[in-house]
């Protein structure tokens, strides 16, 4: 069963670590035979929301938004990357999320957080569950929060302890049941 996953992940600092565990979720999906995309805020900038992508006719969205939208279309479902910036998410992903709309509904998410610290973002998480319900995409019950991310993958997006490729495990199964039953009943309405 190969699932068509988007990725997205939104961060504008300079030394940024959270696109390691981004790295690691989408090399996890590959390893078990998706197609993957990640949607980096840094590969698509997108200017700050004014219009989303449906208010847009055919030819005059810009480049970069028209991409992330055409991938998130015919994406399956969704992993969000997020790091905690003031028990919220970063302004360069809900700028991101923000101009899309029609293209999440009824496919599932997934959530990954991360901080520097102790507590793996999971403050941010729940505000990222909202938001993504009003989005139409629904989270998954399971989430899968990185602590110390400066120390938990290489540059590549290899975990550099055991314990995050077996709690991958678990928290994929999950997403792809969730995603492949999302698909049967878009593709049978």
């Amino acid at each position: 069963m190969s699932l068509n996953t988007a990725v997205i992940y939104g961060s504008a600092r300079s030394e940024r670590q959270g696109i390691k565990a981004a790295r690691f979720v989408a090399n996890k999906l590959e390893e078990r035979g998706h197609e993957v995309t990640l949607v980096d805020s840094q590969d698509y900038p997108l200017p700050l929301l004014d219009k989303m992508l449906k208010e847009y006719d055919a030819t005059s969205a810009p480049a970069a938004m028209a991409a992330v939208g055409a991938i998130l279309s015919a994406a399956d479902g969704f992993v969000i990357v997020s790091a905690e910036y003031n028990h919220s998410i970063p302004a360069a992903l809900k700028n991101l999320l923000d101009h899309f709309q029609s293209e999440y509904l009824y496919k599932p998410s997934a959530i990954v957080t991360y901080s520097a610290g102790p507590f793996g973002g999971v403050r941010a998480l729940i505000n990222l569950r909202a938001i993504l319900a009003e989005l139409g995409t629904p989270s998954i019950p399971s989430a899968f929060p990185v602590s110390q991310v400066q120390h938990a993958f290489d540059d590549t997006g290899n975990a550099l302890e055991a314990s995050y490729d077996k709690r991958a495990t678990k928290f994929l199964d999950e997403y792809e049941w969730y995603a492949s039953a999302l698909r049967q009943a878009r593709n049978s309405s």
